[in-house]
């Protein structure tokens, strides 16, 4: 038996109609608005999220580099972000030649902290990126609360949080832009892509000529822009995805409800959905000792756990900074996260849970 921690659910209506791009030979397009089938997900996705307008990119990096161009915070500038997040967050604001500044996160989802983040404002921050690592969702209220005092632009990175909701609101929506990702092991895929969503008309225009070299009509580039455009294959298979995105998620909902009473009984901590907050279990993530063990374990028996992320951004040799991040490192060493999509059945669960039950009781 095999479970792998996550996999893209492509079926015949995705197979069909990446057959209908090929058929018609329209690739790509260099145009202000993008292609046709990258024109109706973004009309999907903005309409799911509630957000007035959808820009679809190559990728959930590219949608947090547009999104930084977009926001002017350029060379010297400080954006603060979680060290416990995928390194892409990082790379995205080195990428626009400004300095990331690693903040610590709360214990009780892996987000951000709101305090540990006042505390690392200066005179040179310009932006704050909290991710809703996980599918769990960041303390918007306080981050915006310090980003409104202290005037700094706000980046949600959501690329693991399509779905999520506080309060009936979407992620992504709770500021100026929002980023998701498209890539094959997230709750909806593109193969790559990503996308930025925003109410704000100017910010709109702003991200569609930086997506496409800066320009709105031929060779007229107006701004700073790069190659950010979105295939039409891979917005053909995001169309149908979205598609499908609720039948998905009550799913993982439903098996991380399964997963979550059959452990209950273990030394370990589950995760849970705080007050308001509707979680996409994009990733159901477990803390426990001998982490390490119990994955080589697990992996050994055929179930695809998994640790995101054993090394902090601050750790990777690329940045390798020496900073106290205490509950960064503890999540570091302690979470795992375990299977729940879709294609996970309700005997996949029992097995994992009975396997986790003889490890751990070992």
């Amino acid at each position: 038996m095999k479970i792998p921690i996550n996999v893209p659910i492509i079926e015949n209506e995705e197979i069909n109609e990446v057959r209908a791009v090929l058929s018609e030979k329209s690739l790509t397009s260099a145009a202000n608005a993008g292609g046709t089938r990258v024109q109706e997900f973004e009309k999907l996705l903005s309409s799911y999220v509630g957000s007035r307008y959808a820009v679809a990119v190559n990728s959930g990096t590219a949608a947090l580099q547009a999104s930084l161009y977009a926001l002017d915070i350029k060379n010297g500038d400080e954006v603060l972000l979680p060290s416990f997040t995928f390194v892409a967050t990082a790379n995205s604001i080195i990428s626009v030649g400004a300095k990331p500044i690693f903040v610590d996160i709360l214990p009780e989802n892996y987000t951000m902290d709101p305090e540990d983040l006042r505390k690392k404002i200066t005179k040179k921050t310009k932006a704050i990126i909290p991710v809703h690592l996980y599918g769990n969702f960041a303390y918007m209220q306080e981050i915006s609360e310090i980003a409104n005092k202290y005037n700094l632009q706000v980046i949600e990175d959501a690329a693991q949080s399509l779905g999520t909701t506080y309060n009936n609101k979407h992620s992504g929506t709770f500021s100026r832009v929002g980023c998701f990702s498209l890539y094959a092991a997230k709750v909806i895929t593109s193969g790559e892509g990503g996308a930025v969503i925003t109410d704000e008309k100017q910010l709109f225009e702003k991200l569609r000529k930086i997506r496409n070299h800066g320009m709105v009509h031929g060779y007229d580039t107006r701004i700073l822009g790069l190659n950010f455009r979105l295939p039409e294959i891979n917005a053909a298979i995001a169309k149908i995805q979205m598609k499908k995105l609720s039948k998905f998620l009550k799913k993982r909902e439903k098996n991380a409800k399964i997963l979550s009473e059959l452990l209950y009984d273990l030394d370990i901590i589950l995760p849970s959905e705080r007050q308001g907050v509707k979680v996409n279990w994009y990733l159901y993530t477990i803390s426990t000792k001998n982490r390490d063990k119990l994955l080589k374990q697990l992996n050994s028996k055929g179930i695809g756990a998994a640790a995101y992320y054993s090394t902090p951004v601050h750790r990777t040799p690329f940045f390798n900074k020496k900073m106290n991040l205490p509950i960064t490192d503890w999540a570091a060493s302690t979470v795992l996260s375990i299977p729940v999509h879709p294609l996970v059945t309700e005997n996949n669960l029992h097995y994992i849970s009975k396997t986790i039950h003889q490890l751990i009781e070992k």
